[in-house]
């Protein structure tokens, strides 16, 4: 009698061969992460795109003029950050009358949702205010009066030196 080879061979269901389930792994996490990055894509918001950037160059020319104003009124401003608020200190030539309250605006360069501003009472040029706490990395500072007559602006790092001195020369 002759022994047939194929009659010792068991036939194992595809389910369970290890092969198909490795072959169909690569397609299975890149289907996982296309979920991901469209469920990324919809929870964040691109700040860097801005749908009114018309507004926004006619915007810089407004910017500009009260630039320049604080620079012919030579303002600076010397501004302190501790764990109690702010405090902001502005200088100005001779004549020039500082109003009783000031907007200060700490702005985040790409992501607009940070963006913070506080107004702060004072006199004779000092103002105090309690502000929240800025997250950490690069901040743009701009410091106005309410009307918005005239702004000075600067930059500061967080964590890092808690004061700056913000200029109209700049």
């Amino acid at each position: 009698m002759i022994d047939d080879p194929k009659a010792n061979m068991r036939v194992v269901a595809w389910y369970r061969q290890p092969w198909p389930w490795l072959l169909m792994l690569g397609p299975a996490v890149v289907v996982v992460a296309g979920f991901v990055t469209l469920w990324l894509a919809v929870k964040s918001s691109d700040g860097l795109v801005a749908d009114d950037y018309y507004k926004q160059g006619l915007a810089i020319n407004q910017t500009l003029a009260r630039a320049e104003r604080a620079k012919a009124m030579q303002l600076s401003a010397r501004l302190r950050i501790d764990r109690n608020g702010v405090r902001v200190k502005l200088h100005a030539r001779e004549g020039v009358s500082l109003p009783d309250r000031i907007r200060i605006s700490f702005v985040h360069p790409t992501r607009g949702g940070f963006d913070r501003s506080f107004d702060l009472q004072g006199s004779a040029g000092v103002y105090y205010g309690g502000i929240d706490e800025l997250s950490p990395g690069h901040w743009q500072v701009l410091v106005e009066d309410p009307v918005g007559m005239w702004r000075v602006s600067g930059a500061i790092q967080l964590p890092g030196p808690r004061e700056i001195m913000l200029s109209s020369d700049d």
